[in-house]
């Protein structure tokens, strides 16, 4: 019934709308492309399809937060993948690569460092720690209150910012795309990423990010073999012609361009690679798997995924130069590239595979969007309905179904006020959002997890004062960084010169946590220290200290 009501709903919201024709940038009749349309709908048909078939096995609160930890090792790396894989690492750092060239490469390596970070720092200890979300383990030793309140106020504001530039991307990506209306676009995401988190849990949001991330790794396959066969697949040629053709020439194979100062260059590192360890959509899918050593081989996967793609990035983003700056089609009456230069990929698309292949590649875009979105509503509903109501407001007393009837509402809410916030800032610069995401995933749940897991001198004070202090350094210091003070506010100057704050505020956790744990000298901090011996036994083993199964 629900699949029904949902299908109809999009196909009256689809039918009498004509695509813009991507390439030209004009909306005419015979430029509609059903191809596009057809796979869309394809798409969505069979992920309700699954959402049905997961909601029928939700039967605790265990299932729909962790699929009842029966996920294996290789599909929790693809779904890890599909999660990480967004549309703006698509589509934003191919246009880096084609329009800097060498210096693209900083955002893909700065996040794909992350990864090893947590397969040798986190993804055991977090596994054998952990039940449901990463407050669990950050909480394991301290106080319950305090921390997962920290913990679940960080999250949602990093949900909550994601939640903006991914919705927003999605309106102005579909509205390019498909040529639904922009509000229209963005309810249609709200809908569908409700859908897919409140009926299906874990295990939809699960199946709906690996059958994405396949997509998305075969669809840009395809781009770079078709780039590099235009070149006799010899990668001194792909470079040699991108220098003949490109405006800067030879500068786009130096570095330096994106980020010409040092601190900058830190910031910007500090925050990609730790960023990715403090991500709550991304800790939490590390339940999802049955052992410690699943969850090694779920980073291990991931790592090796999102390697490969950002490869596949790099050599589309050069493509674009050779194939898409020289066509005219893709340029409007200016001369400048229809739909800015975030759409190079999508025109590529085009020009390797014609219209077929440009469907396809829409139909992905928009599959990659539902699929982050899924996995950031999911996070922050967990956040309020376990960490705020079950184990804070209940005390770790609720029934499972009140927990889960909070869930839902929260789902629903989060939905409610995904599409609000896509509406709200549609004509606003969200760049500075993902990078605020971030930075406050590094300078607050990432220093409070990690030292809870490694730091024998940590309190409770520390905890919730240093990360407090990070998360609030970070707010601050992007509100008055050029991103936001000079770009958004419009003032002449920044106060803070840096755009990245991530180096400034991360130092501020970590030394605000070490200050208020050292000069702790209650009767509690001691206790906590004590408790801390027990703790590594279980982070290692999965067992108790007095080895009893941890879960």
């Amino acid at each position: 019934m629900i699949l029904r009501f949902l299908m109809t709903a999009l196909l009256l919201a689809v039918s009498p709308v004509l695509l813009a024709d991507a390439i030209t940038g004009e909306v005419q009749k015979q430029a509609t492309n059903y191809t596009a349309i057809i796979m869309f709908v394809v798409f969505i048909v069979f992920t309700m399809g699954i959402t049905k078939w997961a909601a029928k096995r939700n039967t605790s609160t265990a299932d729909y937060y962790t699929a009842g930890g029966s996920i294996t090792g290789f599909q929790n790396g693809l779904a890890i993948a599909g999660d990480f894989m967004s549309a703006a690492s698509f589509l934003g750092i191919s246009a880096l690569v084609y329009t800097s060239g060498y210096d693209g490469l900083i955002y893909s390596i700065g996040f794909l460092v992350g990864w090893p970070i947590i397969l040798f720092l986190m993804a055991e200890r977090l596994r054998n720690l952990g039940k449901f979300t990463f407050s669990d383990v950050a909480s394991y030793r301290l106080g319950q209150t305090q921390i997962r309140l920290l913990s679940a106020f960080g999250s949602l504001i990093v949900v909550a910012f994601y939640l903006i530039a991914q919705m927003v991307g999605a309106g102005k990506l579909i509205q390019l795309l498909f040529g639904l209306d922009y509000y229209v676009a963005v309810v249609l995401v709200g809908v569908l990423m409700v859908m897919y988190v409140l009926f299906g849990g874990m295990l939809a949001t699960t199946w709906v990010q690996i059958i994405k991330a396949v997509l998305l790794l075969s669809g840009a396959s395809f781009m770079a073999i078709m780039v590099m066969k235009s070149v006799g697949f010899d990668f001194g040629s792909l470079f040699a012609e991108a220098v003949k053709i490109h405006e800067k020439g030879a500068q786009i194979m130096s570095p330096g361009g994106l980020v010409s100062d040092p601190v900058s260059a830190i910031s910007l590192g500090l925050a990609l690679m730790f960023g990715t360890a403090g991500l709550p959509h991304i800790l939490m899918r590390f339940f999802t798997v049955s052992d410690a050593k699943e969850a090694r081989k779920s980073v291990f996967y991931a790592t090796g995924f999102i390697g490969y793609f950002y490869i596949l990035t790099f050599i589309i983003g050069f493509g674009a130069i050779l194939l898409v700056s020289t066509n005219p089609d893709f340029k409007d009456v200016t001369g400048a590239i229809v739909g800015g230069t975030n759409m190079v990929a999508i025109h590529l698309a085009s020009a390797v595979g014609g219209n077929l292949f440009l469907g396809f590649i829409s139909a992905v875009a928009f599959a990659t969007i539902l699929a982050v979105v899924a996995g950031l509503t999911l996070a922050g509903a967990s956040a309020v309905s376990h960490d705020l109501y079950a184990c804070v407001i209940k005390q770790g007393k609720a029934r499972e179904e009140d927990e889960m009837r909070v869930t839902k509402l929260t789902t629903l809410t989060l939905g409610v006020v995904a599409i609000l916030l896509g509406i709200i800032f549609e004509k606003q610069n969200i760049a500075f959002m993902v990078g605020l995401a971030f930075s406050i995933a590094a300078s607050c749940n990432f220093p409070v997890l990690f030292l809870s897991m490694y730091w024998k001198g940590l309190s409770t004070r520390g905890a919730l004062f240093g990360g407090s202090l990070g998360l609030f350094t970070a707010l601050l210091l992007t509100i008055i960084s050029p991103t936001v003070w000079v770009d958004v506010f419009g003032y002449a100057e920044a106060i803070f010169p840096y755009k990245y704050p991530a180096l400034f505020s991360m130092a501020a956790a970590f030394i605000g946590i070490w200050f208020f744990s050292v000069t702790d000298k209650s009767k509690r901090a001691g206790e906590e220290r004590e408790r801390f011996f027990a703790q590594f036994v279980r982070s290692q083993t999965g067992l108790g200290a007095t080895g009893a199964v941890a879960h």
